[in-house]
C-alpha cells in the first residue's frame, strides 16, 4: 500500500504569489500544489473505497467556509525548517475537519501533536537559510482568500507526486 494523505487544495486568484514563493523555497513545488494538510501521510489496508466512505461520514455536515491566509511563520523540528503561510480565517472549521477525520477508521494515525492549520511553502536546509527565506517572504503583503468547497485525499507516488484519488464535496 501507498501512503495516502488527506488535504484541502484551496484554489486563490492570487496563487501565483504562492507558487513563485514555493518555486524558491520548497523542493515538493514542482510534486504537490499548495496545501493544507488535514491528515498527514499514513500508510493503511484501508480500500479508497472505504476511505472516502470514511470522508463522508466524518464529513456529512460540514458546510463550505472561508478560508483566508496572510503572513508568515518558521517551525523548525525533526523533519526540517519549515516556513510556513498563515491560516487566519476558518481555523476552527479547519481544525474541526482535522479532528473528525482522526477518528474512528485514521485514529491509530493521530499522533496527537497540537494542530496548528498553515501552508507550508518552503523547507530550507538550514536555520541560517530559513531565516533569510522568512525575511525575503515578509515583504508580500498579499492576503489570499478562498471558500473551501472541498477535501481531497491523495496518494503519494514512487517519485514523491501527489496522485489525486478521492475529492469530497463539501455540502453539509
Amino acid at each position: 500500500m501507498r501512503f495516502r494523505t488527506i488535504m484541502i487544495f484551496p484554489e486563490f486568484e492570487n496563487i501565483d504569489v504562492i507558487n513563485d514563493i514555493r518555486k524558491k523555497y520548497d523542493p515538493l513545488a514542482d510534486l504537490v500544489l499548495p496545501h493544507i494538510t488535514l491528515v498527514f501521510p499514513f500508510d493503511s489496508e484501508l480500500t479508497n473505497e472505504e476511505l472516502n466512505l470514511h470522508l463522508k461520514e466524518c464529513l456529512s455536515d460540514i458546510q463550505p467556509f472561508k478560508m483566508e491566509l496572510e503572513g508568515f511563520s518558521k517551525q523548525i523540528n525533526n523533519y526540517g525548517n519549515y516556513l510556513l503561510l498563515n491560516v487566519v480565517q476558518g481555523i476552527d472549521e479547519i481544525k474541526n475537519i482535522h479532528d473528525r477525520l482522526y477518528k474512528g477508521r485514521l485514529k491509530q494515525f493521530d499522533a496527537g501533536y497540537d494542530y496548528v492549520p498553515h501552508m507550508t511553502v518552503g523547507n530550507l536546509s538550514s536555520i541560517d537559510l530559513l531565516n533569510k527565506a522568512f525575511d525575503d517572504v515578509n515583504k508580500c503583503n498579499d492576503i489570499f482568500s478562498t471558500v473551501v468547497k472541498k477535501i481531497s485525499v491523495e496518494m503519494i507516488g514512487d517519485n514523491e507526486e501527489s496522485i489525486i484519488i478521492i475529492e469530497h464535496e463539501l455540502n453539509g
